[in-house]
């Protein structure tokens, strides 16, 4: 499955839970899932239904298609820790969200291309590739040459959410590091990690 590229904050009010990793727009205005009727229409939620949002939430806030969540799914099925957490903790890991994390980004999709476009470097390296897992001791810094982009320094004076436990920034030098592994509170986002592990059940 491609990558969502449609309106974000359809998806936001579909699911009925913020996604800040996809979007900082509200649904204050719009409490209800998008289509006609949808102000008056109950919601009627099968099991199959709950399972399947739950892994929609994961897959949409953090950006990443069906193979890529099914690929860490069994990686995480593979650890000797519990599959969800480790699942969350993974997710969690990838660069672009760390990026997004540190507030060096106001979403993930931004954070993700400032990374493709050379304008992240991980332990003094250029890296370019959202879906590098950072480990513990890893230093993230915005290059040098772009450290005056408007784009970054608006996000750092105004991060979309509070520095996570698992991490340390600098935001006079735009440098950050992974200070421990992700914990379970870190998530920011409500789901149920268990419903998504029993939904890829009888998937994998």
């Amino acid at each position: 499955m491609a990558r969502y590229s449609g309106p974000r904050l359809r998806i936001v009010r579909r699911l009925g839970v913020a996604l800040p990793g996809l979007s900082r727009k509200s649904t204050q205005k719009r409490p209800y899932p998008p289509g006609q009727g949808a102000q008056t229409r109950r919601q009627k939620f099968s099991e199959f239904k709950k399972k399947l949002y739950e892994k929609q939430k994961l897959r949409y806030n953090y950006g990443i298609g069906e193979r890529q969540l099914r690929k860490l799914l069994v990686m995480a099925k593979n650890s000797r820790e519990p599959t969800g957490e480790v699942l969350l903790r993974l997710l969690e890991q990838r660069l672009d969200n760390v990026v997004f994390r540190l507030g060096i980004a106001p979403t993930i999709p931004a954070a993700r291309q400032l990374v493709a476009h050379g304008h992240i470097e991980v332990n003094g390296a250029k890296v370019d590739i959202a879906s590098y897992r950072c480990q513990i001791g890893d230093e993230i810094a915005v290059r040098e040459k772009s450290k005056k982009l408007d784009r970054i320094t608006a996000s750092v004076e105004a991060p979309a959410l509070r520095l996570p436990s698992y991490l340390t920034m600098d935001n006079g030098e735009l440098k950050g590091a992974v200070a421990t592994l992700p914990i379970r509170d870190d998530i920011p986002i409500q789901v149920d990690e268990q419903l998504v592990v029993e939904y890829y059940a009888q998937r994998l």
